[in-house]
């Protein structure tokens, strides 16, 4: 496990500062913004999946539900809590779109809003934690979405271990996911006729969480938790059933 602590913060800040992050016009697009917040977990306590096994229909799933290794992907997320973390919401399943589908706390900006306040308020809206700006630790590059977004990922320090509120209008359940399970996945990459990029699945617990959420931890995983400053993540596709 990582510890949850100042260090941790500094590093994360460090690492961060030297990645020369890429902002990208709107164009025609429309702007949102997630917030990757770390906190701290407990392993059993927060290892709770409210799930039920084969509850999770994995059939759209590019590439199929099992690994190369042999592995079986059912579509919970279970034993990644403990030490340092990062929040990740599963959406809630009466949605119109995207229901059940993972997800950083975010939103749309309203209009006059800038990308932090937008991550501020849509995180206390949907999971009642208020944070400041002070607690920002450094920010990810734009990722474009084939639904039409420009996502501006930043990243929270979110003050040991927080109470969660989830809006049950949104938010299904709220995980806390270990930074070690992040740090040790290794994506898939999954080639469709669709499009001339590969597919990104980047595997936790039982589940593969796909691009744009999966890019924006592919890249906090790589430049914020390995240090390897400069590592883009605008090479990698969403799945099909996420471009509408």
């Amino acid at each position: 496990m990582i510890g949850f602590d100042e260090a941790l913060r500094a590093r994360l800040s460090a690492n961060l500062e030297a990645h020369e992050r890429r902002r990208l016009p709107l164009g025609d697009r429309r702007h949102a913004a997630v917030a990757l917040v770390v906190v701290d977990s407990d392993s059993e306590r927060d290892d709770v999946e409210p799930v039920p096994e084969g509850a999770v229909d994995m059939a759209e799933v590019p590439g199929g539900p099992v690994g190369e290794d042999g592995r079986r992907f059912d579509g919970r997320m279970v034993g990644v809590a403990g030490g340092a973390s990062f929040l990740l919401c599963r959406r809630s399943l009466g949605m119109r779109r995207h229901a059940g589908q993972w997800a950083l706390p975010g939103g749309r900006l309203d209009d006059g809003e800038e990308p932090i306040d937008a991550a501020l308020r849509e995180l206390d809206e949907e999971l009642g934690l208020a944070l400041s700006p002070d607690a920002v630790v450094g920010w990810l590059d734009d990722y474009v979405t084939r639904s039409g977004f420009v996502i501006s990922p930043v990243v929270l320090w979110g003050g040991g271990d927080p109470d969660l509120v989830p809006d049950p209008d949104e938010v299904f359940a709220a995980y806390r996911i270990g930074l070690h399970a992040l740090r040790d996945s290794n994506p898939r990459l999954i080639e469709i006729p669709e499009s001339e990029r590969p597919v990104l699945q980047m595997p936790l617990g039982n589940d593969l969480i796909h691009a744009p959420t999966g890019a924006i931890l592919l890249q906090f995983q790589r430049v914020a938790l390995l240090g390897r400053a400069g590592e883009r993540v605008d090479h990698v596709e969403e799945p099909v059933f996420a471009w509408r």
